[in-house]
């Protein structure tokens, strides 16, 4: 039985919300940040990138940043770029990419269910990371960003949650702009709240996408709340966190591509005769492989597609099936000696949404590139009911949530450190 829960958002006035939106903190740079938010003084990159309003040589994990941080978030409600809702709501969320629509439910979700499973991972965190977003979360007494869920849409009562959603965003929204990279944002307030935490309470499970660092870091915050707070009864805000739940098969997945900047001291005529050892080779174009099972490799000016054969992937097991992990077996390992693709700087790793012109850019003259086929949402959820884990760098999820839209606010406690 999933619990999730209405909260009473701070969000931004319809005329704001384009100008306080913005990228959310993991995907650009600090110096990136502090380009996008000149002159934007309501730009949520002043929260989740506080380290912009310090000075440059500033440790992005020092503890001024988080107080920066705290002290921006106040600024902008004290300015009135941020209102709170007067009571607790549901919202959706829509997002559209190149005519392609995903909409979601934001809510708060049970960090309890974190801990017991019922939400599932499918990532391993760095420490350091879940540290960085703990910090932020409770030194804001906020949950500034949402996490990224997504769930099996069974339907209940013979309807389909996303069935309800597209019923209920032919009300007016609340916000409705396009961002600088062409996506369209738009939200919905919901007028029943209660069909949508009955509907949630028929499902086992919810399932990470994207968001896994922030998920830990509040389930951190919550357990250092909860600690330090010795009248707590399990109702408090801090044990709940943001984010937006989207059925599974509305998910747009895209390729997390690879880059090795050498061949391993292989000649190229070498290296193709080991690839035509694991699998077909035959010369191609660029793009994207059409079929899981298969890579296109750019080495040496020229495009291949490399298949391996069906008769060797065990298709019944959720990792070693993964493209990544066939590549990763049979490719990077064996043949150009990455062993961890985690820690081994000769690799790097490209989200597809950058195109074959950058794999070729960064492969250069002595590399190799490889384009991937996307890991799909059935083998993500997959793993995760296995309770295995991906390979590094997996999936790239896009659009990517934009934040600043809603933050959830939670009881300061006392003592709560991360």
């Amino acid at each position: 039985m999933i619990r999730i829960h209405p909260f009473t958002a701070l969000r931004p006035s319809a005329d704001h919300a384009a100008e306080v939106a913005s990228d959310p903190y993991d995907v650009i740079s600090t110096d990136e940040a502090r380009e996008r938010a000149a002159g934007k003084p309501r730009s949520f990159l002043h929260v989740v990138r506080s380290e912009i309003d310090l000075p440059p040589a500033t440790d992005c994990h020092a503890a001024e940043v988080y107080r920066q941080a705290s002290d921006n978030l106040q600024a902008m409600v004290d300015q009135g770029a941020l209102v709170r809702d007067p009571e607790a709501s549901l919202y959706l969320y829509r997002q559209v990419r190149e005519g392609k629509a995903q909409t979601g439910l934001v809510a708060c979700v049970e960090a309890e269910q974190y801990r017991t499973g019922e939400i599932r991972k499918h990532e391993k965190t760095r420490p350091d990371k879940e540290d960085d977003r703990t910090r932020h979360m409770l030194v804001t007494a906020s949950h500034a960003e949402p996490v990224f869920l997504c769930f099996r849409d069974t339907g209940t009562n013979g309807q389909t949650i996303a069935a309800q959603m597209a019923a209920d965003t032919q009300t007016p929204p609340i916000f409705d702009f396009v961002a600088p990279d062409g996506v369209q944002h738009t939200g919905w307030q919901v007028a029943d709240p209660a069909a949508y935490v009955e509907a949630f309470a028929a499902l086992e499970r919810l399932y990470i996408a994207d968001g896994h660092h922030r998920s830990a870091g509040a389930e951190r915050a919550a357990t250092a709340s909860a600690a330090a707070d010795t009248a707590h009864d399990g109702s408090e805000e801090y044990g709940r966190f943001l984010a937006v739940l989207f059925p599974h098969d509305q998910l747009r997945i895209l390729p997390y591509n690879r880059v090795v900047g050498d061949l391993n001291g292989l000649s190229v005529d070498a290296f193709l005769d080991q690839l035509r050892e694991v699998g077909s080779l035959t010369p191609a174009a660029a793009g994207t492989p059409a079929l899981p099972g298969q890579v296109l490799v750019f080495v040496a000016g020229n495009w291949w597609l490399l298949s391996f054969p069906e008769s060797t992937i065990d298709r019944a097991d959720p990792i070693a099936s993964l493209d990544v992990a066939l590549l990763q077996d049979r490719v990077l390992a064996p043949i150009l000696g990455i062993g961890d693709p985690r820690t081994d700087s000769r690799i790097s790793f490209v989200g597809g949404i950058r195109g074959c012109d950058e794999l070729e850019q960064r492969a250069g003259a002595d590399g190799v590139a490889f384009s991937m086929h996307a890991t799909s949402a059935d083998e993500l959820l997959a793993v995760a009911d296995a309770a295995e884990i991906m390979p590094p760098k997996s999936t790239w999820f896009e659009p990517k949530l934009r934040s600043g839209l809603f933050v959830h606010t939670f009881e300061r406690v006392a003592g709560a450190t991360a």
